[in-house]
C-alpha cells in the first residue's frame, strides 16, 4: 500500500507499506514520484517502516525514482528501514547512495 502526502513546502512524504516486489503495486513508486515531480515537490522521503519485504524490482523502483529526483534537481531520503528491507539495499551497496534515516522526522529535517 503507499500513500502520499504533503510534508512542507516542495516536500512530500511516500508512505510504503507490505511487500515492495515485483507487480502493479511498486509501479505506483516511480508513477507517484513523477507525479508529484511536476506538481513541483523537490524533496521525496519515503517512509519504509511498514515495509516487511523488497526484491530486486521493489530496489530498483527506488533507484528509478532517485534517477527522477536527482533530474529535477532535487533530493531523495529513506527513513524506516530496517531488516530484511535495509539489509536487501545493504547487499547491493545502495546504502551508500540513498540517504537513510530512522524516522521520516529525521529525513526531512535533513532535507
Amino acid at each position: 500500500m503507499i500513500t502520499v502526502q504533503a510534508a512542507g513546502p516542495e516536500t512530500a512524504l511516500i508512505t510504503v507499506s507490505g511487500r515492495v516486489m515485483l507487480g502493479p503495486e511498486s509501479q505506483r513508486i516511480e508513477s507517484e514520484v513523477n507525479s508529484l515531480l511536476e506538481s513541483g515537490a523537490r524533496k521525496i522521503i519515503f517512509d519504509l517502516s511498514g515495509v516487511t519485504h523488497i526484491d530486486s524490482t521493489g530496489i530498483g523502483r527506488f533507484i528509478a525514482a532517485l534517477n527522477a529526483v536527482m533530474r529535477a534537481g532535487g533530493k531523495l531520503a529513506i527513513a524506516g528501514a530496517a531488516g530484511q528491507v535495509r539489509e536487501g539495499f545493504r547487499l547491493t551497496r545502495l546504502d551508500t547512495v540513498f540517504a537513510f534515516y530512522d524516522t521520516a522526522e529525521a529525513a526531512q529535517a535533513a532535507l
